[in-house]
């Protein structure tokens, strides 16, 4: 699945040796043919959005859109496409469209084939090239420069080289239902595949819908806090993150929301003095034992953090990382649905 620490390289790498793999790339992707050369703002459905970054598409050619970095991108061709996150790889599958590369977490998270698919290093520690040599038409970034994993890493790193080497790339920041909604647009755009948004988008945002309406708390408005549980601690999140957008969606109040302070200087203690109705741990492991685990090494002979009331009284969920650290998303409404469970206990 992932590939030989040998071959896995940095971002950064000797400009001889970026400049000598460009010679491999296709050339540079212009505007399409005849537009205007200015692109809208948003993705509401592919190639017929009526506002927001509605792309342009020339004879189902070449399509122009403005990234989610405000870059404006034009994709003449589809046929070889590199994913640098394999959440991104999934969408753009599911958007009909096909791989050369991808990230390393396609292959373990997500229905990527590792026979079909080149790996191209890890999300934070990609081989630019590896990337470059497999002469993408499309190359599709992350453009949140953290990630998950909170390195500090930034993929609009790559930007200058794969420019260079003639290779169009976009960058996407996805943390919400609404912003894969907007990634996919652009993507079913690209590919011609309206079909595929209405399976894989707007039938999950009905899905959704039902999911809030069903499992709603917005009357009661419950106090909820959100911790992931890592081997060094718990960490507690807030409404930004994935987890947190789906609770407010469902009417609870983010603890963080109120008490910002608990996202800097943590402690059982604090959590405490909140007294959350509900208390949400996500599960920063594949594994979801060995996350109740790490909760449990933490938390588990606490005599104040056992005295809670959320925790008396059975309103401790686990969150499985399937829905809710890594994207879900055709499963998005999945994911709604047992956070809606959780807060309705």
């Amino acid at each position: 699945m992932k590939q030989p620490s040998s071959r896995r390289r940095l971002l950064a790498l000797p400009l001889a040796a970026l400049l000598a793999a460009s010679l491999l790339a296709l050339p540079a992707c212009g505007s399409a043919s005849g537009g205007s050369g200015d692109a809208s703002t948003s993705v509401a459905a592919p190639a017929k959005a009526k506002s927001g970054k509605a792309g342009k598409a020339e004879k189902s050619k070449a399509y122009t859109f403005t990234d989610d970095l405000g870059r404006k991108v034009t994709v003449k061709s589809h046929k070889r496409v590199v994913a640098c996150m394999g959440s991104f790889a999934d969408a753009w599958q599911l958007a009909g469209g096909t791989l050369v590369g991808a990230s390393d977490d396609a292959f373990g998270h997500y229905a990527v084939d590792s026979s079909k698919v080149s790996g191209v290093g890890r999300s934070t520690s990609l081989n630019l090239e590896s990337i470059i040599a497999l002469k993408p038409d499309f190359v599709i970034m992350t453009g949140i420069s953290d990630g998950k994993h909170a390195t500090g890493v930034s993929q609009a790193d790559a930007e200058s080289a794969l420019k260079e080497a003639g290779i169009p790339v976009a960058f996407f920041k996805v943390t919400t239902f609404d912003d894969y909604k907007r990634m996919m647009g652009v993507f079913c755009a690209i590919t011609g595949r309206d079909d595929l948004y209405k399976k894989n988008v707007t039938k999950v945002g009905e899905k959704i819908k039902s999911a809030v309406s069903t499992y709603s708390v917005k009357s009661k408005s419950p106090s909820v806090l959100i911790v992931s549980a890592f081997s060094k601690g718990l960490v507690v999140q807030n409404s930004s993150g994935m987890a947190g957008a789906i609770v407010r969606d469902l009417g609870a109040v983010n603890v963080a929301d109120e008490h910002p302070s608990l996202l800097s200087d943590f402690s059982l203690e604090a959590a405490v003095e909140a007294n959350p109705d509900y208390v949400l741990v996500l599960a920063a492991s594949d594994d979801t034992a060995t996350a109740q685990k790490y909760y449990d090494q933490v938390a588990g002979s606490n005599s104040a953090w056992q005295g809670m009331d959320a925790v008396k009284e059975g309103r401790v969920t686990m969150l499985d990382a399937a829905h809710f650290l890594y994207k879900p998303n055709a499963d998005w409404a999945e994911s709604y649905v047992l956070a809606g469970k959780a807060l309705n206990k």
